[in-house]
């Protein structure tokens, strides 16, 4: 069956059809000329005005719909690279292979891997729109980024002179119903620890695996909240807790895929005096027990696991090292620092310790930093580099971005209110969002940019499990429709 069988039967049929196009082509952070290609290919198709610029970002324009020519310009944005995850246990090669797409009730979802709604459905909504001529609009300006899960680069590396526009509509939000106003900013911290390698010339030590999986994972910023257990963190605690009363050396760590996600699995190679083979094995076995206590609600299914592995590793960590290591990961803080008080719910700040990396020259410990506080974030940020020194290594940043500040004046969130409860008779859920949004970057690029974010129900973005609600794309999608036809 080809895959543009999965999707054709389902409303509305132009913003599936583009959507299951979209789900074809390979298009991780970094790995974007094809999907970029394809997005001028298509303009050029249409007969529209396009940019592609350097850092592969597409902006598309279409003329106003008759009616609408002295409106100003609209921008509709979502950015084109995706979370790429994916089961242990399924072959899926992100570089190349397209998403094997699946329907179950009203959902949508990728087979093992994430379905990358986040953020394919804003590109396939925006390009139903361009390719159409019966929808009533302002002039159209589809502005798609490249690398906004890693950092948000494409933006960040948008020239204002190739866009007119100073009203934003963004469709990367995950709840209909939901008109978010404002957003954290964010910053991701690498860390490196140095690795002094040693010959395990000592016979005498036994080399364990231990492993942390059947964790739920999710967004490292929409669902910080849910107090999911994270891998790395929970691996740090039974290794601490091990060396806290006898000695070993780790010959590898590793855990996590992506800093923006909680990570679900993470394992380590260990080796351990023959004398405290009984002590070691009774200590990772007491840690599955209070981990299977700890996260029975959040994370029901978390599964610690050890075995002796045959061969012993040629080389491992020196006795400093290695205490630097787990000292380091026990440390680092994780998790929601602090709550708004502004706004009941609302996570303000918080750190995600998404992938450690053991490599030859140190092992690379990457947190996403978020907090809706400038001053908080940095803190967050100064934090990690004191306990980096503390144990020998250093910090660096990459992908600082901005929050987006509430504007109590915005003109297109009065429009989206007035509409939604036109349509609706009710008022939509107005509020912010603990993490990262391009808002944040085009208000602090453009002068007076006028932005909100909406956007259809996602579920469990950034892990395997993502999926999309049909009948909520089809709500939204009219949704916008009416929105853009009351713009005047």
């Amino acid at each position: 069956m080809i895959m543009t069988e999965i999707l054709k039967d389902l409303q509305p049929v132009e913003v599936f059809k583009y959507f299951e196009k979209l789900s074809r082509i390979p298009r991780g952070s970094g790995n974007e000329k094809e999907v970029s290609d394809y997005l001028v290919s298509f303009a050029k198709e249409h007969s529209l005005e396009y940019v592609q610029d350097a850092v592969l970002n597409v902006i598309i324009k279409k003329k106003a719909t008759p009616g609408y020519e002295n409106v100003p310009s609209i921008i509709l944005q979502g950015h084109m690279d995706m979370v790429c995850e994916k089961n242990k246990d399924t072959e899926h090669d992100f570089t190349k292979d397209p998403l094997k797409l699946r329907i179950l009730d009203d959902m949508i979802y990728a087979t093992g891997t994430t379905l990358g709604a986040d953020n394919g459905i804003a590109v396939a909504m925006g390009l139903a729109i361009l390719a159409s001529n019966q929808y009533q609009h302002p002039a159209v300006e589809l502005v798609v980024t490249t690398s906004e899960e890693t950092g948000m680069d494409g933006v960040v590396a948008l020239d204002p002179k190739d866009v007119e526009g100073r009203t934003l509509i963004n469709i990367d939000s995950e709840e209909e119903g939901t008109l978010l106003v404002s957003c954290a900013g964010g910053v991701t911290a690498k860390t490196s620890i140095p690795a002094d390698w040693e010959a395990t010339s000592d016979t005498t030590f036994i080399p364990y695996g231990i492993k942390i999986s059947g964790l739920k994972g999710g967004h490292s910023g929409m669902e910080i909240d849910k107090e999911r257990g994270n891998a790395n963190k929970l691996l740090g605690r039974i290794l601490m807790s091990i060396l806290a009363e006898k000695d070993f050396r780790l010959s590898s760590i590793n855990g996590g895929a992506k800093n923006n996600a909680i990570p679900r699995e993470a394992e380590a190679v260990v080796l351990v005096n023959a004398d405290d083979k009984a002590f070691v094995e009774k200590k990772i076995a007491e840690y599955g027990n209070v981990f299977s206590t700890e996260l029975r609600t959040s994370d029901a299914d978390v599964k610690v696991e050890f075995e002796v592995l045959p061969t012993l590793p040629s080389e491992m960590l020196s006795k400093e090292s290695t205490h630097h290591v787990v000292n380091y990961l026990y440390l680092a803080i994780n998790g929601i620092t602090s709550m708004s008080m502004d706004i009941k719910g609302l996570v303000e700040s918080s750190l995600n310790l998404g992938v450690i990396n053991t490599n030859k020259d140190s092992i690379e410990f990457i947190s996403a930093i978020r907090s809706s506080v400038k001053s908080l974030k940095t803190d967050l940020y100064n934090r990690l580099v004191v306990t980096a020194k503390l144990n020998g290594g250093n910090v660096v940043s990459e992908g600082d971005y901005p929050e987006w500040a509430y504007s109590p004046d915005s003109k297109i969130r009065v429009i989206f209110e007035n509409v939604y409860e036109q349509m609706y008779g009710k008022k939509p859920h107005i509020t912010a969002i603990h993490a990262g949004l391009e808002c944040g970057l085009f208000t602090e690029k453009f002068d007076s940019m006028d932005a909100i974010s909406f956007g259809p129900n996602l579920y469990d973005v950034h892990t395997p499990n993502e999926h999309m609600s049909i009948s909520s794309v089809q709500r939204t999608w009219e949704y916008l429709l009416e929105v853009l036809k009351n713009i005047k």
